[in-house]
C-alpha cells in the first residue's frame, strides 16, 4: 500500500495536481483583497479557499501516508514539515488577533511552489547555506554604517539636520545613499560649507559600502549556489532523487 502511494506521489501527475492547487490557492487569494468582487462573490471565493485547503490536507496526508510509519522521514524535511504547519494552521479556529495569522499561513501557501520546481529549491537551499557568511558581511556593513553615521552626524548635522541631525537620521540617509538614490543632491547641500570633504565622505561611502560590500553579499550566494548545485547533482547520483531541503543526514 505504502509502494504505491509513494509511486503515485513521486509522479508527474501528482506534481502537476499539486501546482494547480498552489496557483489556484494563489489566484484565490489575490481575488479576495477586491473589495467589489468580495461582495458580490465572497461566498463563492471562500467556497472555493476551503475546496482548495482540504485538496492541500489531502496532498499532505498522502506523501505523509508514502513514508509508511515512520513519519521522521516525513518531518525531517524542512519543506514537508512546512506545508504541514501551513495547513494546520490554515485549519485552527482564529478569532480576533488571530485572524492575521491565518491570513499569513494563507499567502504562505503560495510558496510552496518552490517544491516543485527543482531549480527554485537550489537557490532557497543556497540562501540558507550562505546565511553564515553573509551575517559576518552584514556584521562589517553594520560598523561601516556606524562610522560614516556618527562622521556624517559631527561634520554635517549643523548644515542639514533634516538628513543627519542624529545617529537615527544620519544611518537612514546612509542607507538612501547605498542606493544611489539622491546621493548627489545630499552631497551638494554638504558641499556648500565642505567642499572637498563632502565628495570625500558621499564617494569614499559608495566605494566601500555599495560597490564592495553589497557585492560581497552577490559572491556570498554565488558560492552558496555552487555548493548547492553540487549537493543536488550528488544526491540524484547516489540515490536518483533529489536530496530535499532540510535533510542534512548522511545517505545510507
Amino acid at each position: 500500500m505504502n509502494t504505491s502511494i509513494s509511486r503515485f506521489v513521486d509522479s508527474r501527475l501528482f506534481q502537476t495536481l499539486s501546482l494547480i492547487l498552489i496557483g489556484s490557492s494563489a489566484v484565490v487569494i489575490g481575488l479576495e483583497t477586491d473589495q467589489g468582487l468580495m461582495a458580490s462573490h465572497g461566498d463563492l471565493l471562500r467556497g472555493i479557499d476551503r475546496f482548495l485547503l482540504v485538496g492541500f490536507s489531502l496532498e499532505v496526508g498522502l506523501r505523509l501516508g508514502a513514508v509508511g510509519w515512520n513519519p521522521v522521514r516525513f518531518f525531517r524535511d524542512g519543506w514537508n514539515f512546512f506545508d504541514f504547519l501551513v495547513v494546520v494552521l490554515c485549519w485552527l479556529p482564529w478569532g480576533g488577533q488571530g485572524v492575521a495569522v491565518l491570513r499569513l499561513a494563507r499567502v504562505l501557501r503560495a510558496l510552496r511552489i518552490i517544491r516543485v520546481f527543482p531549480q527554485l529549491r537550489i537557490i532557497v537551499e543556497a540562501l540558507i547555506r550562505s546565511f553564515s557568511s553573509m551575517g559576518y558581511v552584514g556584521l562589517l556593513l553594520g560598523i561601516l554604517f556606524y562610522i560614516y553615521s556618527v562622521l556624517g552626524v559631527l561634520q554635517f548635522g549643523a548644515i542639514d539636520p533634516e538628513h543627519f541631525g542624529s545617529l537615527s537620521k544620519a544611518s537612514l540617509t546612509l542607507f538612501q545613499v547605498v542606493t544611489l538614490e539622491g546621493w548627489v543632491d545630499l552631497m551638494k547641500t554638504s558641499a556648500v560649507s565642505f567642499p572637498l570633504l563632502a565628495p570625500f565622505y558621499f564617494v569614499s561611502f559608495i566605494i566601500l559600502g555599495t560597490m564592495i560590500i553589497l557585492n560581497l553579499f552577490i559572491g556570498v550566494i554565488v558560492g552558496g549556489m555552487d555548493e548547492a548545485r553540487k549537493a543536488a547533482e550528488g544526491a540524484v547520483a547516489k540515490t536518483g532523487h533529489p536530496r530535499p531541503i532540510g535533510d542534512s543526514s548522511p545517505s545510507q
